[in-house]
């Protein structure tokens, strides 16, 4: 049966604390600085899409300079904060420090980068002023969306002195971060606090609730601004194309996720019985926090094997010790329902074949079914981009992902773009880089020619 508050207050608060906790003392954080090497040409900067100088911070914080620390990786990554909390380090920076090749465990990079972040956060360090801009340059920027990619161009090109607007969609900013995540990761409290931080520097105005294509025009803000940056990411979600999937209790995991960010846990209704279909982030978040919520049974469905699957295995293990089930080689075929309510999952019984175009092997059907017994089904199975904005905005796109060249530019003059409306969905710090992109391609066009 799907129903609301199936917890007490302290069920939902245990259930929804803080999974990476922060170092309890300033003696654990030196301790753990000071067991990193300083590599010369370190790896883990290597493998960070923002290039953060991990050993500086690091040496920061042994010498206590916390303030210098935050500067480093603010300089980098000005969402260093949040992505100490989100990133998946275990296949970037923490997956390259050398410790692993000592069968050793890595340096904790996120946990140190959130301690100096944090402090830097919390004591309000305003680490940047504003410069003036750049000779010959008086350019206003208007951004389509406070996400990561918008939020990280907005804050470069405010360093440089140039005068932001962002337009946003919602009524707060920080995107994915604030309105996708599951909630043990980060909070809207801290992603609030994050957005009110990086837009303290000055020059950066958010207009909240200015949907691109609803209240806003490109046209109309090609007209009033020297630039434009595109950063509305993707949301759509991907459907599964099956008998009934319009049933009660058939929900996708982007709204599941969002009606969850914006409401009182003890507000959201799950199942007793819960199906998640796919094996990617926002699945592992859906099916974790479906478990979280008083869900009896999680059950993922996947097509493919674990070699194939999009999470990293740190997510996965998230995910069984919350105690979900795994069904891999599956794939949803029928919803089946009674009185307009689901109540099984028809799936058939898949083996793989030869790779596809993304590299993994396909999945093909053997003929074989099974059922499940379920009372709600969530669909992770991928997000689409706004292909329709896209193209009624005569924007040159690949099945909506925006087209770009030298990683920005699009085929508008003074048009640029980035973050997950050109890659269609990655990690929020490829996204932030992407800002930073954005921001220099902007600058270099607002610059006159000498």
């Amino acid at each position: 049966m799907i129903k609301r508050n199936r917890l007490t207050t302290e069920q939902y608060e245990h259930n929804f604390a803080d999974i990476h906790p922060p170092f309890e003392t300033k003696d654990a954080a030196l301790t753990e600085a000071n067991r990193c090497l300083f590599c010369y040409d370190a790896p883990c900067t290597k493998l960070c899409p923002t290039s953060i100088n991990v050993p500086k911070f690091i040496k920061q914080i042994t010498t206590d300079n916390i303030k210098g620390s935050a500067h480093t990786i603010f300089s980098s990554n000005i969402m260093g904060a949040g992505c100490s909390k989100v990133c998946p380090v275990e296949k970037l920076c923490e997956g390259a420090c050398v410790y692993n090749l000592m069968d050793e465990t890595p340096i904790n990079i996120a946990k140190l980068q959130r301690y100096s972040t944090e402090m830097a956060m919390k004591n309000n360090w305003q680490l940047f002023e504003r410069k003036n801009p750049p000779l010959g340059v008086r350019g206003k920027v208007a951004i389509v969306g406070a996400g990561p990619a918008g939020l990280s161009c907005a804050h470069m090109l405010s360093r440089e002195g140039i005068d932001v607007t962002i337009y946003e969609k919602e009524a707060k900013g920080g995107g994915l971060m604030t309105y996708g995540i599951a909630a043990y990761k980060v909070t809207p409290e801290f992603c609030e606090d994050e957005v009110n931080y990086i837009t303290s520097i000055g020059g950066i105005d958010i207009k909240y609730n200015k949907a691109l294509g609803r209240d806003i025009t490109l046209e109309e803000l090609q007209a009033n601004y020297d630039a434009v940056y595109l950063a509305f990411g993707v949301g759509l979600a991907r459907q599964l194309d099956i008998a009934c999937e319009d049933l009660e209790g058939v929900v996708d995991a982007i709204s599941f996720i969002y009606e969850l960010r914006t409401n009182d846990f003890s507000a959201l209704a799950v199942g007793d019985k819960v199906a998640v279909i796919g094996m990617g982030m926002t699945a592992i978040d859906a099916a974790t926090q479906a478990k979280r919520l008083g869900a009896k049974e999680v059950t993922l469905v996947y097509r493919r094997t674990q070699e194939e699957m999009p999470c990293t295995e740190h997510e996965l293990n998230i995910a069984k010790l919350d105690g979900c089930n795994i069904i891999w080689l599956a794939a949803p075929k029928e919803v089946v329902g009674e009185n307009g309510k689901v109540t099984q999952l028809i799936c058939d019984t898949m083996q793989l074949g030869e790779p596809d175009t993304s590299g993994r092997r396909s999945p093909i059907p053997t003929g074989e079914t099974f059922t499940l017994e379920v009372d709600m089904v969530i669909k992770a199975a991928g997000q689409m981009p706004y292909e329709n904005l896209v193209s009624s905005n005569q924007l040159d796109n690949k099945s909506g992902k925006v087209s770009v060249k030298d990683k920005t530019a699009t085929n508008l003059t003074g048009v640029f773009a980035g973050g997950d409306c050109v890659n269609g969905g990655k990690e929020v710090v490829d996204a932030v880089q992407a800002g930073k992109d954005g921001a220099s391609a902007i600058l270099g066009f607002l610059t006159p020619n000498p």
